[in-house]
């Protein structure tokens, strides 16, 4: 199963190989059910599949649900920002999802291990494809990063840095990678076409500069071509 979530972690849109059947099920839960349309469309970029949809929707996960064999070109249709189509509705593009978690989902809708990744570290359940990279379950420590002059915060879940400001409230989430460092740790990545590079590392005193208040972490931010600073904690 594949789950494209909302920051609350709320499913948008899900892609799911039942065992042994060799067929894909698409379910958007956004999407309103039309009586007189049985065509539900994904893909990315130039590569489209059509799947037969159940226009009476679907009661169990909400939405609208459609069905077909597993596409010969599934990692091209999931490989880039995804988008969905019924009737007039769309849901997307959506941010891409990571390659790896792509190889992983393609090769066990094909019912084979993914070339060259080591299923040993990956648990037997369903984990958010932020806390995967490279085909192992990480480790980091979810983390809440605030700066001033100016105004900044970043929400870190994973690999996944959620970063928002004054003119972006609700943030713009970020598929970064994540290395982990002596003293902390780096998520690297890019937005708006830019480096964006976080680190952070220990520091027990680290102050946001507005309030008494310590934190444990510092933080240091480049990103559109400027160095900020600030504090993080755990969540």
């Amino acid at each position: 199963m594949l789950v494209l979530q909302t920051q609350a972690g709320h499913p948008i849109l899900s892609l799911t190989c039942p065992s042994e059947e060799k067929r894909l099920q698409v379910n958007v839960p956004g999407f309103t059910p039309i009586g007189s349309e049985d065509r539900l469309s994904i893909g990315s970029a130039g590569e489209v599949e059509a799947l037969v949809a159940d226009f009476r929707g679907d009661r169990q996960l909400g939405g609208v649900t459609a069905t077909g064999a597993v596409p010969s070109n599934l990692a091209a249709l999931v490989g880039g920002p995804v988008s969905a189509s019924y009737g007039s509705q769309t849901s997307g593009p959506h941010p891409a999802v990571p390659q790896d978690v792509v190889r992983s989902f393609v090769a066990g809708c094909r019912n084979r291990p993914a070339a060259g990744t080591p299923h040993a570290g990956m648990p037997g359940r369903l984990v958010s494809p932020c806390l995967v990279q490279d085909g192992r379950e990480l480790s980091a420590q979810p983390m809440r990063a605030i700066g001033t002059e100016p105004f900044w915060a970043a929400r870190i879940e994973g690999r996944c840095v959620t970063y928002s400001h004054p003119e972006d409230q609700p943030g713009t989430r970020l598929w970064t990678r994540y290395t982990a460092t002596q003293h902390g740790g780096m998520w690297t990545g890019a937005l708006d076409g830019r480096p964006f590079v976080l680190r952070t590392r220990k520091a027990p005193s680290c102050s946001d500069g507005m309030s008494d208040k310590s934190y444990p972490v510092a933080v240091e931010l480049m990103v559109h071509d400027e160095r900020r600073k600030g504090c993080a904690e755990p969540v």
